[in-house]
Parts: C-alpha cells; structure tokens; sequence
C-alpha cells in the first residue's frame, strides 16, 4: 500500500522527534557523571565517623556542582548505598552499584573490614574504588592493585606516630626511660585493630619499647572485663586502643569501674576521634588522652597552606555545623571532605582532558598523574600514589598522621595518673604549623615503602 504525503510527514516528524528527545538525553548524559558514595549511614560504624565522613563527601560534591561541576562542565550525581556497619552488605552494596546502577567510580568506605573485600571485588571488575576513611595497610599491602586508590593515611603510619612519639617523648611527658616504658596494645580483631597492633608492636620493638601484652577482641563483644583485668595484672604505663565506637565506650566505662590505673593512652582514630561523644559519655575524664589520627583541618594554620586552602576549610566547617547543629568538626568529616576533594578536582578534569573521559582507565591514568605538595590539602599533607608494582600500590606516600593530645588531665574516674599540661609541643611534619591546639603534636618522618621495609625487617 503506498505512503500517503500525509503519513510521510507525520512518520518524519516523529523520527525528528525522537532523534531530538535521544540528543537532549544524551546531552544530560554528558553532563552529569554519577558516582556511588558507599557509608555506614546506620549501625555501630555511623557515629563512631562514617556519616561524618559522608557528610563530608557531600559537602566536597555540592562546592564543586555550585561551581559548575567538573572542570566546570560536568555536574556530580552521587548514589548514596548505606554499608550498614556490615561487610556483606557492603560488599552487596558495591555489587548493586556497579551491575544495576552501572557506575564506575565508588567513593567511600570507613571500616577496613570493607575495604578490604570492595578493593579486591572492584579491583576484579576494573572499577574505580576510592577510598576516604578506612587505614588499614592490608587493603594495599603486597596487592599490586590498579583501581583502588587511598589519599588517607594507612595504619602502619599509626604504629610509626605511637611508637615515635613515647621514644621522643617519654622522658619529659611521663618521667621515664623509653626502655622503661610498659606498653599494652589493645585492638578489635578486624582489618582495622589488626593492622595498628601489628604496626604498634613492630615499631616500639625496634625502639626498644616493652610490649607487656597484645590482646584482640570483638568489636561487639558484650563484656570486655577479662581484657581490663589483663591489663592490670601485666602493669602496663601506657595502653594503645584500636577500636570503634561502643567497643570503646565499654572498655572505658570497665575500665573506670575496675580501677585501671595508667600514665597515659593512645586512641588510634575511629571511636577516639569522636571527641564530643567520648566527652558527653565520659567528660573531663578523656583529659590528655591522646588520639593518632589526621589533624582536623580547623586546626592547622591556613597562612603555611597553599592560597585558597583556609577558605576551602572555613567553607567545609561551615556547612558541616550547619547540616549536623554541631559545635566541633570531627577529623573524619576532613577525611571525607579532603579525598572527595581530590578525586573531583585533581584526578577527573585529568582524565577528561588528558585521557578522553570519566572512564576507570582514564581515571586510573589520571591518578597516578596526581602530585600535590605539602600544604596543598585541607589536612596538611600532599598527595602522590605510589605506582603499580610497588608494595603499596594504589596509597598515599605523602599522607601523614599526628599525635594529639585532648586536654589538660590524663585521669580515668579519678584512678589514672596525672600529667601536667605542657603547651603545644612539636608541630606535625614538613614545617607545618599548627594553632588552637590544647595538647601537643608529632609525626614520624618514616612513611610508606621505608615503613613498609622496616617492618618486614623487624618481623623476619
């Protein structure tokens, strides 16, 4: 039957329609670059520092979309997964995100429980893992991986710091030889303590500090009253803590009802850097325990950064009190804040302009192209991966962590030892200085391969 004129037009008309309706779309398409934001938004992990550090993330996204997104083009629609504090829905989660909702850039994870099976998953699938939070140095360690990247600092760097800082400091702040000093390390038994305890035994061995006792745990164990009964029987000086959140709060809390007495802790981030939690539940009794962590950004003094970087922080402060009505800004918003960062405005304009696209082996390409110097982050330190076929492919050689000490009493419910205030003390590495701080500052020069190095030596 032939085509009438009239049928024609109608038939042309809609071909045009439709090819304008596909070009509207994909022009949508090519202006917005959807990446997965994976947290604990719900369960133990989230106010111990996950959603702190998703609130982070976000607020690094809405700076960038306001400016017209990527390189000033292309605007970030992110797909929030909540984690639940549990690895398999993690795991789930990331699977989610890439076979449904067919992204290629996952931004995210605090605990290394996860991290650790997401790197190898997304590693296999040559998708773009991008870590924020979680440290353990068992996500990279000896893995030779292409796709997962790390600005954070990882937990060997912890054991650096809390062995580092008692080797310098011992003497003036405790009254002791560092020889003298009885160290108690303290961890739950994933990833995450797994990796500070191993670090912390490694590095106080090679400066001569005495290890008294190493002893793991559940991160939800009901009862951690044999643990505070181990540590009283082995006289320790000084307890190293790798924990989470509640974990924390009980061990104080047994603590404290059991009499523990002590010269001093060490928190190593997580649950310890959550200051306004450990102080509502505990008070003034978290006086000069000292927490290893990065530096909260508010902290560091914007005149020794590079221009811009004060206001980027003022900006995140800002917006993180306004979103939460909080008074202080945790690290892990920094953390959160400062990687997201990185990847929006160092490494994607990269891989658009250099390599052609948001693809994960242009972006892998424009990773490893990044070199930020000290100064140029929110945190203080610079950013440069290390390179396929090194031990710690995929991580931060620049990150950096320090010591901080929390107020002007160490006492736990009256029972501990006191240590007098003593000022600011020493400022973190590469000439950085630090302002508004109670409590004093170090951080090991040892970082990355040569730590990595030192410990395979010290372990055989």
């Amino acid at each position: 039957m032939p085509t009438s004129r009239r049928q024609l037009l109608k038939s042309s008309a809609a071909a045009a329609a439709a090819l304008s309706l596909d070009w509207t779309r994909a022009q949508a398409q090519a202006e917005t670059l959807r990446i997965g934001l994976i947290y604990d938004l719900t369960g133990p992990f989230a106010a111990g520092g996950s959603v702190a550090s998703s609130i982070g993330a976000q607020i690094a996204i809405d700076l960038v979309n306001e400016k017209g997104g990527i390189g000033g083009k292309t605007k970030i629609a992110p797909v929030a997964a909540d984690s639940q504090s549990k690895p398999d829905v993690a795991i789930n989660e990331a699977e989610r995100l890439i076979s449904q909702e067919k992204i290629d850039i996952i931004n995210g994870v605090y605990a290394s429980s996860h991290a650790v099976p997401l790197a190898a998953k997304v590693e296999q699938q040559k998708k773009i893992l991008w870590i924020t939070t979680a440290v353990s140095t068992a996500v990279f360690k000896d893995k030779n991986l292409q796709y997962v990247f790390r600005a954070q600092i990882h937990s060997d760097q912890y054991g650096q710091a809390f062995a580092g800082f008692l080797a310098e400091h011992a003497k003036a702040k405790l009254g002791m030889d560092p020889k003298e000093v009885k160290v108690a390390l303290i961890h739950e038994d994933g990833p995450y303590g797994v990796g500070v305890a191993a670090a912390d035994e490694a590095y106080a061995k090679e400066a001569g500090i005495q290890v008294v006792l190493r002893e793991g745990y559940s991160a939800s164990a009901p009862d951690l009253s044999v643990l505070v009964t181990k540590i009283k029987r082995a006289k320790a000086d000084v307890i190293s803590h790798a924990g989470y959140n509640p974990d924390i709060t009980l061990f104080l809390r047994q603590a404290r009802e059991s009499g523990l007495r002590f010269k001093m802790l060490f928190g190593a981030g997580a649950g310890y850097s959550q200051l306004d939690k450990l102080r509502a539940t505990f008070g003034p009794d978290i006086d000069n325990f000292c927490n290893i962590d990065p530096v909260p950004a508010q902290l560091l003094d914007p005149a020794k950064l590079a221009p811009g970087i004060g206001d980027l922080t003022n900006a995140m402060v800002t917006r993180y009190k306004a979103k939460t009505g909080a008074t202080d800004v945790p690290p892990h918003c920094s953390m959160g804040f400062n990687q997201t960062w990185v990847l929006l405005n160092n490494v994607l304009p990269v891989a658009k302009e250099k390599y052609g696209s948001f693809e994960p082996e242009a972006i892998r390409k424009a990773a490893l192209d990044v070199d930020i110097p000290a100064g140029g982050t929110i945190q203080g330190y610079g950013v440069k991966f290390f390179p396929p076929g090194t031990p710690l492919s995929g991580q931060n050689e620049r990150s950096t962590p320090v010591v901080m000490q929390n107020g002007r009493r160490a006492h736990l419910g009256g029972v501990a030892d006191e240590h007098p205030h003593t000022g600011p003390g020493v400022s973190a590495a590469e000439g950085l200085d630090l302002r508004g701080v109670r409590g004093f500052f170090a951080s090991p020069r040892l970082r990355g391969e040569a730590g990595i190095r030192a410990m395979r030596a010290d372990s055989g």
